[in-house]
């Protein structure tokens, strides 16, 4: 009876370890994922008039369009779609004596974000403007 005891408390406790440890990787993973994404909070933050070229490119990374304007100045277009998806399930399983019951249930949901962002530069190299819209659907 007691070797019972100890299996069941065994089984209990690695289950529960097994969901906290799943938890923590959950939040870690999103945390890293939102670290590497271009927000619009990036932008105001750290572009400036003035800035050069390099500037932004160590702020934002590499542009997705590189073309020109009329006069002949850069125009940086960076362009960014990012998918979120959440998803939560629980599931529960008990016992009394003979008989068992399991539950179970989940939810999720997906929505998409759009960021573009324009950088003018002057005959200078350096930011004379810049521009950016946001959309989430």
């Amino acid at each position: 009876m007691r070797k019972g005891i100890a299996i069941g408390f065994l089984i209990s406790c690695i289950a529960v370890f097994a969901g906290c440890s799943a938890a923590r990787h959950a939040a870690g993973t999103q945390e890293g994922l939102q670290g590497d994404r271009l927000t619009v909070g990036t932008v105001q933050k750290e572009i400036k008039k003035g800035m050069s070229g390099a500037e932004v490119a160590a702020a934002l990374g590499s542009p997705n369009i590189v073309s020109t304007d009329e006069q002949g100045r850069e125009v940086w277009i960076y362009d960014k779609i990012s998918t979120d998806r959440v998803q939560s399930e629980s599931s529960g399983y008990g016992t009394l004596i003979l008989f068992g019951y399991k539950g179970s249930a989940g939810s999720s949901s997906t929505s998409q974000q759009a960021l573009t962002i324009i950088i003018k530069f002057d005959h200078d190299k350096k930011v004379r403007d810049f521009a950016y819209h946001a959309s989430r659907f």
